[in-house]
C-alpha cells in the first residue's frame, strides 16, 4: 500500500493540532521489537466541523423522492465519503422536517421526502443506516428536528396518522403554512416525546433544532406585523401575561425541557440550536436587520445560551465579514453572551458563494472562528452540504488545501471522564507490522486518535472508530513510534499510550 497504513478496510483521515496529549508508557506493552516510549505525540486538534444535510424538499438528500433504498444509501455514502475525505467530523441530518419521520416511528408517519408518499416505508431505516455509516468513519450524527412545523407544503397530502389528522385542534394556519400551536402544553409535550423517542432508540450523538419557533412573517416590514392565530390557547393558558411575553415563555419552556429531557436519557448526547443569527436588530449597535426574532419568532436565543440550556449554539451567521450584518461583529457578540461557557459554533453560508462572494470568504470566516480567544472551543457548520458536494466555486478544494489540512476531534462537552489509557502491543506477520490495542480502564472510548512518527517526523494522524482495534503497515513502511489516544462520548481525551521501535 505504498506508504499508507492499512486500517482494516476503514478509510483514514489526518489529524494533529492543539490540545496537549500527555506522554505515557504504562499502557505500552511492546513486542515485535517495540517498547514503551517517552516521546510526546503532537497535540490533538479539536474543532467541530459539520454540514447540515437537509431532507425537506430533497434539498440535500435524497436527491429526489421515490428513489430505491439502494440508491438512497449510495447517495448518502457518497456524501459521507466526501466529507470524511475533507476531514469533516459530523453531519446534522434533518430527521423530522414536518411532523414526519426519516426513521422507523410508532408516533409519526414516514416522511414523503423519502418515497413521495407520506407513510410509505422506504424499505430500510435511514437514520439507523446513517448513524452506523457515520460512526464507521469516526464521525458524529446530530439528529435535526423541526418542533412545530406541521406542513412544509400544503400541496402534498398527509397520511391518516399525521398529527394534523389526529389532532386538528392543535393545528393553526398562518400565511399559507400549517403549524402546531406552541402555546398548547400538549403540543410542546408531543414534540418532546418525539425527540425523546429518537434519543432512546438510536445511538445519535446530538439533538439539533433550527430557527423555526413561532413562524416567520412573510414580510417583516409589514405594519402591523401579522399575528399567529393563537387566541384560544392564549385565553386558556395566558394567565394574564403580556401575549408576547407568554409566547416567549412557551418557547423558553420547550427549550429548557428539551435540554433536561435529553440529559436525563443520555447525558453524553449534545443539544444544539441554530437560531437566526441576529438576536435583535441593533444588537450589537452596528447590526441592522428587518426581522426581530425576539418579537416576531418569540425566540430569546440569548437567554438559552446564558442559561446553559444548550451544549452548543450555532447562530446562522450567513452574512459577509463586513456589512450591516457583519459576521465578525455578530460572532464576537455571541461569544460575549456565553456566560454559561457553552460552545458557540457559527453557521456559515457556503451556499451563498457566488460571483459577489468568493469561496475565500468561507475560509476567512472559519479562521475568524478559530481566533485565539475561542480556540479550545472552535467549530462551525456549513449550510449546506450541497455546496460542499458541488465544490461551489472551489470551496471544497479550498477546505482541503488550506483550511482542513489536519483532521480534528470534536471539543468536549461537560460530563464523563477521560477514558483509560489503552494497552498497545506490536506483532509481525507475513512481513507486515500490526499494532493492536485494548480498552483501558474508565469510560469506554468511542474513537481513537492514532499518530505515527516516521523518519524523525510525526505524520498527520488518523481518527478511527473504537470498533477498530488495530492498524497494519507493510514492513518497509513501519513507523518508528506509534501513539494511540482514546476519546469518550463526551469528547474527553484520554492519556496516550506510546510505543517505539527498540
Amino acid at each position: 500500500m505504498s506508504g499508507r497504513p492499512l486500517l482494516f478496510s476503514l478509510a483514514t483521515a489526518a489529524l494533529c493540532g492543539c490540545t496537549t496529549t500527555p506522554p505515557a508508557s504504562s499502557g505500552a506493552q511492546g513486542g515485535a521489537g517495540y517498547g514503551p516510549s517517552r516521546l510526546d505525540p503532537p497535540a490533538v486538534e479539536q474543532e467541530f466541523r459539520a454540514a447540515w444535510v437537509s431532507t425537506v424538499f430533497n434539498i440535500d438528500w435524497p436527491s429526489s423522492a421515490g428513489l430505491s433504498a439502494s440508491r438512497q444509501k449510495a447517495e448518502l455514502i457518497r456524501i459521507l465519503d466526501r466529507l470524511q475525505a475533507l476531514k469533516f467530523n459530523a453531519i446534522v441530518l434533518q430527521v423530522r422536517p414536518s411532523c414526519d419521520a426519516l426513521y422507523a416511528s410508532s408516533i409519526e408517519p414516514w416522511s414523503p421526502w423519502l418515497t413521495g408518499t407520506m407513510g410509505r416505508s422506504p424499505g430500510y431505516d435511514p437514520l439507523a443506516f446513517a448513524v452506523a455509516e457515520c460512526h464507521a468513519r469516526g464521525m458524529e450524527l446530530h439528529a435535526w428536528f423541526n418542533p412545530f412545523r406541521a406542513k412544509a407544503s400544503t400541496s402534498k397530502p398527509v397520511s391518516a396518522s399525521h398529527v394534523t389528522r389526529r389532532h386538528p385542534e392543535w393545528v393553526r394556519s398562518f400565511e399559507g403554512k400549517v403549524w402546531l400551536d406552541p402555546g398548547l402544553p400538549e403540543v410542546r409535550a408531543y414534540s418532546l416525546r418525539v425527540i425523546e423517542d429518537v434519543v432512546t432508540r438510536y445511538d445519535i450523538d446530538g439533538v439539533h433544532i433550527d430557527d423555526y419557533f413561532y413562524p416567520y412573517p412573510k414580510n417583516p416590514k409589514a405594519r402591523p406585523v401579522p399575528q399567529f392565530p393563537d387566541e384560544a390557547a392564549y385565553r386558556r393558558h395566558g394567565g394574564g401575561k403580556d401575549r408576547a411575553d407568554w409566547r416567549r415563555a412557551n418557547i423558553d419552556s420547550f427549550v429548557e425541557s428539551m435540554y433536561a429531557s435529553v440529559k436525563r436519557k443520555k447525558p453524553w448526547v449534545k443539544v444544539g440550536i441554530s437560531p437566526f443569527g441576529v438576536w435583535r436588530p441593533g444588537v450589537p449597535s452596528t447590526v441592522k436587520a428587518d426581522l426581530d426574532p425576539y418579537t416576531m419568532l418569540y425566540a430569546d436565543s440569548r437567554k438559552w445560551l446564558r442559561s446553559g440550556w444548550v451544549d452548543y449554539m450555532s447562530p446562522q451567521l450567513y452574512w459577509p465579514i463586513r456589512g450591516d450584518q457583519s459576521y465578525t461583529a455578530l460572532l464576537s457578540w455571541w461569544d460575549s453572551q456565553n456566560s454559561a461557557r457553552r460552545h458557540v459554533w457559527p453557521g456559515i453560508a457556503s451556499e451563498r458563494i457566488g460571483p459577489d462572494r468568493p469561496a475565500s470568504e468561507t475560509g476567512n470566516q472559519i479562521q475568524i472562528a478559530r481566533s485565539s480567544r475561542r480556540r479550545s472551543s472552535a467549530g462551525h457548520i456549513h449550510w449546506s452540504v450541497k455546496s460542499i458536494m458541488q465544490n461551489k466555486r472551489g470551496v471544497a478544494d479550498l477546505l482541503a488545501r488550506e483550511v482542513y489540512r489536519n483532521a480534528a476531534v470534536i471539543p468536549p462537552i461537560r460530563g464523563g471522564s477521560a477514558p483509560g489509557q489503552p494497552g498497545l502491543t506490536a506483532r509481525t506477520e507475513g512481513g507486515a507490522l500490526f499494532v493492536d490495542w485494548q480498552k483501558g480502564g474508565g469510560d469506554a472510548p468511542v474513537r481513537y486518535v492514532v499518530q505515527v512518527r516516521k523518519g524523525g517526523r510525526w505524520e498527520p494522524a488518523t481518527l478511527i472508530s473504537a470498533a477498530r482495534r488495530g492498524m497494519r503497515w507493510e514492513g518497509a513502511e513501519a513507523p518508528q513510534v506509534v501513539a494511540v489516544t482514546p476519546v469518550d462520548r463526551y469528547g474527553n481525551l484520554g492519556r496516550a499510550a506510546v510505543i517505539e521501535r527498540n
